[in-house]
């Protein structure tokens, strides 16, 4: 990281930024560019491990690129403060962000209640019943995190000067 006096190094802060994140953006390789997808998802520790979760339709090109490399990059911010000094025509903004990588697989019929559990308590501040007629119809997606790392860019206050 360029900017070491932004790395989030500590581990519980990394998580706490995911936990405000809404949306997480997956990379996939789609041979000569990058495939990102804009996803909802639930997350867990198992130990130390990050395990990310995301639902979606049962066939597309999600699925026909991660079953030929499985392999997925992810971002995902929250906290976007812009901060404007217009005497000193200077704009920045202040955020916080996660990246990683890890491998994508196909979630079990049988554990699938529990990771859609997972991702609506994501958005519901804990759980929240959903239809379980889905499940059939729903591809869980399980993305083990293998490397983390975390940034944030904090802006002094006042926020905005226009």
């Amino acid at each position: 990281m360029r900017r070491s006096d932004r790395e989030i190094t500590d581990r519980n802060e990394i998580l706490q930024v995911m936990e405000r994140c809404d949306v997480c953006r997956l990379a996939l390789n789609d041979g000569e560019y990058p495939y990102i997808l804009p996803l909802n998802f639930g997350m867990e520790q198992a130990g130390e491990q990050i395990i990310l979760y995301f639902h979606g339709a049962t066939e597309g090109k999600k699925l026909d690129l991660i079953a030929r490399d499985p392999r997925a990059s992810f971002e995902m911010d929250c906290g976007h403060i812009l901060h404007y000094d217009k005497e000193r025509g200077y704009c920045t903004m202040g955020y916080q962000s996660v990246i990683g990588h890890g491998r994508l697989e196909l979630v079990p019929d049988a554990e699938k209640a529990r990771a859609l559990g997972l991702l609506m308590a994501h958005y519901h501040g804990g759980a929240a019943p959903f239809s379980p007629a889905a499940i059939p119809r729903t591809t869980v997606l399980r993305l083990r995190v293998e490397e983390i790392s975390g940034k944030t860019k904090d802006i002094p206050k006042p926020l905005v000067s226009l």
